[in-house]
């Protein structure tokens, strides 16, 4: 079992930056979490690249 990757992202509704964690041991995800701060429902894509390095993309669930 591996350990989470903690990453920073900018919630596209109230822009707040949070921070979520990511798996790297799943190397595409694409899931939704509700933003910390407003609540709103925001579209998570993650690619966890060869180096192990997360490239999440954040954006609205309904844009």
């Amino acid at each position: 079992m591996s350990a989470l990757d903690s990453v920073l992202i900018q919630c596209p509704y109230c822009w707040e930056t949070l921070e979520i964690s990511v798996d790297p041991s799943v190397r595409e995800q694409e899931y939704v979490e509700d933003c910390q701060v407003c609540c709103q429902p925001i579209l998570l894509k993650v690619i966890v690249g060869d180096d192990l390095t997360p490239t999440v993309e954040a954006q609205a669930e309904n844009g």
